[in-house]
Formats: structure tokens, C-alpha cells, sequence
């Protein structure tokens, strides 16, 4: 079964060659999930083949939508959506399945949406998603674990005060104002580049948005949406995941179609660890030869330090010369791979938000368990850097969010594969 494989990388094999970067998981998803504001045919192309892709289409089946699966591509048609219920078995593979409420209820007046699963690695404010679409006038509450919302004269526009950023709350309001009656004001908005292209296909579908990628977001609501085929944006965290692979195992590797330009906080970070990246016309050249330099982390909402990033470079810090300070600012139990990097003969101390990071001179391969999509992440790029052997149990968390991440390596000189 796949849910048995294991990854076993043998570690001390510097990289060379190039790798393919995949569409944007964090951005395919409310793109799917905005195919339910429409009777029309949606196109969506570059789409990665994952397994929170196939989790999502399995939801999205669930309601009566029509789905056409291409390579690397889906059509998908929401013209005879007969059920407005997502259920726990579906919605608990993933936490983006909260995406579907706000579209639902802005179309259908109606949903019922379990409340979501996926990678524990803490607490996220669905209140604030249901609080906003309360306040642009749909009622209800939570039922034995169920959110069910209806709105039978339509949502009106509000202005949408957000206490903290929420990405996910963002492009769920987005969605809903754009049938909403009036105009929606979005504060404290996320600034993400995948709010922003959800934003932009939204608009494509005949919305009318402004103001996406700062921090107050305007939508004038209308009365149907169109179709629209549109290319998914570039994956920006399997780009640093790999320029962290090759921080890690050293060597020279072309990121084919990788956009810098949405990395910009990270990357000035690893040229201060030392690591060489270029932009060019076919994508991002990423160099390391040298051994790397402590850094201190503080993640943070865009465009500040990503925390879908901060498992990775704790993996290379721990080899860096000398000691690097990550503060995780956005989950509150997003440490979970410092117990795995130890067994790995890193040196790592956690209190509370905080990890202090003494580097080693080498981390040594060990049996080790992926607990969720980026901290599997990081075990990878500690195995392709470790003396010996590395065996990740779990390794169907990597599938969530990595496209054939093995052949990718293996393509470039690591040696990595799967066994069950």
C-alpha cells in the first residue's frame, strides 16, 4: 500500500543537473474550490500531481461536480452540484477542504463542511472564516463537529476586519464577496502570491477585486461568474525546498520555471548561509560548495520568512558553523521534525515558539518518521547531507505537496528511492 512506503536516501551525493519545478500546490487549491461558483467550464492547467490534488477532486466528486482529469491538467464543471454536504471522511485528509464554504454558501446559500483535518501542526482560526461570513449575513453555527451556514436572501458585502492574518480566510471570503451583494472590504488581508492569483483568475471569471497582494482588498460583488482556463503559478516552496536540498548536499542544479521574485525573504537568507543563487532566463540557478553560515529565522505572513520553509533550513542549519535561532511565529506546534533531525545526530533545543540550532559537523542517516508534509521535507534534505543510510517512515506525507520528489532527485545524482 502506498501509505506503507518508506523513502531511503543514501546521503553524501552532491547534486548536478536540472530539476522541473510543479504548479503551486497552496495555489491550485482555491482555484479548484472557485470552480463552484460557476455553472461553466473550468480549465486549470499545471496542476501538480499530488495526493491533496486527488483528495480535493475526490471532494469536489462529492458534490455532483464533473471532473476531467489531463495530464497535469483538470476540467471541471459544477453545473449539477446535488449535494452541499462535505464529509469527514472526505474533509478530513486536509484543511484546505475549508476552502468550499465560502463559494458554497455565496452560490448555493447553503453548506455544510466538516470540520477540516490534515497535518497536525496546530491550531487554525476557522472562526474567522465563519464570524466573516456572518457578518456579510449568512447564519448558523457548529454541530457535532459540522459547520452549516445558510444565507437564503444571498450574502451582502461587509467590511471584513481579520485580527490576525489568515491565508485560507482570505481566499474564502474573496470567493464569497464575489457573488455577494455590494461591496467587501477584506482588512488585514493575506498578501500571499496565491491569494493573488486566485484573486486574478476570480477576475478572469468576471469578479471585480482590487487591492490583492496588500493588506485591504476591495470586491464589488455581481450577480454570476464564467468560466476560465488559466495556468497555475509556479510551486514557490518546492523551489526552496530544492535550493535547501542543494544547501544541504552541495553541488550545482538549474530550478526549470522556479520564480525567485515570490522568495525574496528566503532567499536572502540563504545568500547569508552562503549559498549561490542566480536568476535566469529558464529559471533559478542554486550553487553551495562551502560549508554554510549560521542565519536567525523569524517566520512571518508574506512576505516575511514562510513557515512551509522553516522545517528545510533548520535541516541545513544544523550543519551550519555555529549557532541560528528560528522563531516559528505562525503554528505553535510546528517542531515536530526537531525529535527526527536529533535521531539524525542534530543538536536542537525548543522552548516554547523558539529552536536554538548549534551546528554539527555531520548528521548520521537513521530510521526517522515524517508527522506531516514539511517536516518530511526536511528529512529528505537531511538524509541527502547524512553519512550512511536514511530511512523515512510515512513517506505518504512528502505526496501531499511533492511531485515525484524522488525521481526529481534521482534525475540530479541523488541516490533516494522508495521501498514499501
Amino acid at each position: 500500500m502506498k501509505d506503507m512506503q518508506k523513502i531511503v536516501i543514501e546521503g553524501r551525493r552532491s547534486l548536478e543537473g536540472v530539476v522541473n519545478i510543479s504548479g503551486s500546490k497552496n495555489a491550485s487549491l482555491p482555484i479548484m474550490a472557485a470552480t463552484l461558483l460557476t455553472s461553466e467550464i473550468c480549465s486549470i492547467r499545471n496542476l501538480p500531481n499530488l495526493r491533496d490534488i486527488d483528495s480535493f477532486s475526490e471532494l469536489m466528486n462529492s458534490f455532483g461536480a464533473n471532473i476531467d482529469k489531463l495530464d497535469h491538467a483538470i476540467n471541471i464543471c459544477c453545473d449539477n452540484i446535488n449535494n452541499l454536504t462535505a464529509h469527514y471522511d472526505l474533509v478530513k485528509k486536509m484543511r484546505a477542504s475549508i476552502l468550499v464554504l465560502g463559494p458554497m454558501v455565496a452560490r448555493f446559500a447553503r453548506a455544510k463542511v466538516s470540520l477540516p483535518g490534515g497535518c497536525a501542526i496546530g491550531l487554525r482560526p476557522i472562526n474567522l472564516h465563519i464570524d466573516a461570513l456572518k457578518k456579510m449575513g449568512a447564519t448558523g453555527s457548529v454541530e457535532k463537529g459540522y459547520i452549516i451556514l445558510e444565507a437564503p436572501s444571498g450574502l451582502h458585502g461587509a467590511d471584513i476586519y481579520f485580527p490576525k492574518i489568515t491565508v485560507t480566510g482570505t481566499e474564502n471570503i474573496l470567493m464569497a464577496a464575489s457573488l455577494a451583494k455590494g461591496r467587501t472590504i477584506i482588512h488585514n488581508a493575506a498578501k500571499e502570491p496565491e491569494v493573488v492569483a486566485l484573486a486574478n483568475i476570480l477576475n478572469k471569471m468576471g469578479a471585480y477585486i482590487y487591492g490583492a497582494g496588500t493588506d485591504k482588498i476591495v470586491v464589488d460583488g455581481v450577480e454570476r461568474l464564467g468560466g476560465f482556463e488559466e495556468a497555475v503559478i509556479y510551486d514557490r516552496i518546492e523551489t526552496g525546498t530544492f535550493i535547501a536540498a542543494v544547501a544541504a548536499a552541495k553541488g550545482e542544479v538549474l530550478l526549470k520555471n522556479a520564480k525567485i521574485d515570490m522568495l525574496e525573504c528566503p532567499v536572502s537568507i540563504f545568500d547569508e548561509m552562503g549559498v549561490i543563487i542566480e536568476k535566469t532566463e529558464k529559471g533559478v540557478k542554486v550553487s553551495c560548495d562551502k560549508g554554510l553560515k549560521p542565519a536567525n529565522i523569524y517566520t512571518a505572513p508574506y512576505p516575511g520568512f514562510p513557515t512551509d520553509l522553516q522545517a528545510q533550513i533548520m535541516a541545513d542549519l544544523s550543519l551550519a558553523y555555529g549557532t541560528s535561532i528560528i522563531n516559528e511565529n505562525i503554528f505553535e506546534n510546528r517542531f515536530m521534525h526537531v525529535a527526527e533531525l536529533s535521531r539524525m545526530g542534530a543538536d536542537i533545543k525548543v522552548s516554547g515558539k523558539q529552536a536554538v540550532v548549534k551546528g554539527v559537523k555531520h548528521l548520521t542517516g537513521a530510521n526517522v518518521m515524517a508527522t506531516d508534509l514539511r517536516a518530511s521535507a526536511s528529512l529528505v534534505v537531511a538524509g541527502l547531507a547524512a553519512n550512511g543510510t536514511t530511512v523515512i517512515d510515512r513517506a505518504y506525507h512528502i505526496d501531499r505537496g511533492y511531485e515525484s520528489i524522488e525521481k526529481k532527485l534521482q534525475a540530479v545524482g541523488a541516490r533516494i528511492w522508495r521501498e514499501s
